[in-house]
């Protein structure tokens, strides 16, 4: 029986090591994590990017996992059934809502949607499926960091993207606990100034937080005059993220 092939291994440990790091690595991190020779690194890397399963920073020029390893994790999701259980309920969700709906895992410390669902008022609209978002920014993120056992965040000063970003780390702490406590997320112009976002988590069997659902739009919209999210929209978006959790054999709450 033929043995392991070891180009294929090498580069299967260069991926690994990229997806648990916490920021974009250097040929010469990898290589010494990975105990090979900074020129093997470098040609596995080269073979990679030209594949788009890793991605090279032009200002840095650290590498960092590439698009093209989503169509590979889409098939994975659909696999564990949080996209295929999904459908109907974000459907569900988006029209009794009015607002686009986004579902959401954790990758690396960031949001990567998995599933976008339009707002149903025929505007013009861009899919987000494959988008990236900032965690410590977006209600979705918010939830993942909550109730990420290891609940990480990048060592990194955090990106303000509006003067409403919060940057700071003791705040964000703060910020998830309460989000824990109440089972659900809200951010105010965190992201995008004049556009708020509500979240709930995704659970599995195992009560293992595997995903997020949550809705965004215009905060004239979404919130009440106090700039508080609307009491029935938080509903609906916890009641599809149960109604998630219970098709992917969640204990029913």
């Amino acid at each position: 029986m033929p043995g392991p092939i070891q180009s294929i291994e090498r580069a299967a440990a260069v991926l690994r090591l990229l997806a648990s790091g916490a920021r974009r690595m250097g040929v010469g991190e990898l290589a010494r994590a990975l105990e090979l020779p900074k020129p093997t690194v470098h040609g596995i890397l080269r073979t990679l990017q030209l594949v788009g399963f890793v991605e090279q920073s032009p200002d840095t020029g650290k590498y960092q996992l590439g698009a093209a390893l989503f169509h590979i994790g889409s098939s994975y999701l659909d696999g564990n059934e949080l996209r295929t259980r999904a459908l109907n309920w974000s459907d569900s969700l988006a029209a009794r809502s009015m607002e686009s709906v986004r579902i959401g895992t954790l990758h690396e410390g960031q949001v990567l949607v998995v599933h976008h669902v339009f707002r149903p008022d025929n505007s013009r609209q861009v899919l987000e499926v494959g988008a990236l978002l900032p965690a410590h920014a977006s209600a979705l993120g918010k939830v993942l960091l909550a109730n990420d056992p290891v609940g990480h965040v990048d060592d990194e000063p955090l990106k303000a993207f509006t003067s409403a970003t919060i940057t700071d780390l003791d705040r964000l702490s703060d910020a998830l606990e309460q989000v824990r406590q109440r089972g659900w997320a809200f951010e105010a112009e965190e992201l995008v100034e004049g556009e708020v976002s509500l979240a709930a988590p995704i659970r599995d069997r195992r009560a293992v937080t595997v995903g997020a659902i949550g809705i965004s739009g215009p905060i004239e919209r979404l919130c009440d005059g106090d700039r508080q999210p609307r009491t029935e929209l938080v509903s609906y978006v916890r009641e599809a993220a149960r109604s998630i959790s219970r098709e992917l054999g969640a204990i029913p709450w």
